[in-house]
């Protein structure tokens, strides 16, 4: 699977678990794929500053690309500029 595909699957996973960001004031952008293991995204808004984002991106968003994709490793955040 070339890198195309496995951001379009990314995509897809990050529609699926986008209006739960919303309804708590957030959002998530795909920013990277290293090594077709390794993903990173950014969160946004309420989820940017939120206590529990590291819980959040673990067992939501982190739990939702494997489920697509399960070759993923590791899902991490990048702080926001």
């Amino acid at each position: 699977m070339n890198n195309k595909e496995l951001e379009s699957k990314i995509d897809i996973a990050l529609e699926e678990i986008r209006p739960f960001l919303k309804s708590d004031g957030g959002d998530i952008s795909f920013v990277s794929i290293e090594n077709g293991k390794h993903v990173k995204v950014q969160l946004h808004g309420a989820c940017a500053g939120c206590t529990v984002n590291q819980m959040t991106l673990k067992t939501g968003v982190e739990m939702t690309i494997k489920k697509h994709l399960p070759q993923i490793e590791s899902v991490t955040s990048i702080d926001s500029v």
